[in-house]
């Protein structure tokens, strides 16, 4: 082999080198997976009234939301070390992170992403009633209807962008085991419009009371899995 030749594939081995690089470099990134555990807060103001509010700030927590909030934390923090702590920019999920990172001394991030779905016309309505009103876009979001939009508010596609970008935000922290304090109608929604197990009938047997949590695991790229629903094991 000449010493031309020799260059040449020298030259061309690199290049072939790089090129794979670049191709695998950015996939084994976005291949880093997480355990990302998503709590509704606990009781507000806004929950005892029975009146639909997803205002911002919002109202606090009643003083039985406050000591739901201790007990959730302790909850959580048993035997259990996260390692980033989120919170909406609605003050009840704000105030329900805060014995938790009291007890991890963590921060609480704020992330606008996390916030509940905006009722809309809906705002002040009986939340008795919610399943006729606030919830009946929402639900045809996740029958494939994401165009479908709540009266002066989001629609399907807005929603899971914007709570998609709160997850990438913590995904790209390097977190591994975050939690995420947000709302009952947004991590149902978001849960079951993103995850590859989606049980829907979770959402009407079992949904997510005050300081009830889901579990899901994956990453943004190559998707998540619901592997807690509440202390049901969905794997």
């Amino acid at each position: 082999m000449t010493t031309h030749t020799r260059r040449t594939a020298a030259v061309a081995a690199l290049v072939v080198a790089l090129v794979a690089g670049m191709l695998t470099a950015p996939n084994a990134v976005a291949q880093r997976i997480i355990t990302l555990t998503l709590v509704r807060h606990a009781q507000s103001e806004g929950n005892a009234s029975g009146l639909i509010d997803t205002s911002t700030p919002g109202p606090p927590l009643t003083a039985l939301g406050r000591e739901q909030a201790e007990t959730a934390a302790q909850k959580l923090a048993a035997g259990h070390t996260f390692d980033g702590i989120y919170a909406s920019t609605m003050i009840r999920t704000q105030q329900t992170a805060q014995p938790l990172a009291d007890l991890s001394r963590e921060p609480v991030t704020v992330l606008p992403g996390l916030r509940e779905i905006e009722a809309g016309i809906y705002e002040g309505q009986p939340e008795a009633l919610a399943g006729f009103t606030y919830y009946e876009a929402p639900t045809r979001w996740l029958q494939g209807d994401r165009t479908a939009r709540i009266p002066g508010s989001i629609d399907g596609d807005e929603f899971d962008a914007r709570f998609d970008e709160a997850v990438r935000e913590i995904y790209d922290s390097e977190d591994t085991d975050p939690v995420a304090f947000s709302h009952a109608g947004a991590i149902m929604t978001w849960v079951a419009m993103n995850v590859d197990n989606p049980d829907l009938g979770l959402l009407s047997r079992h949904p997510l009371g005050n300081t009830g949590h889901a579990v899901v695991k994956g990453n943004p790229t190559g998707g998540w899995t619901l592997v807690d629903w509440g202390g049901i094991n969905t794997e």
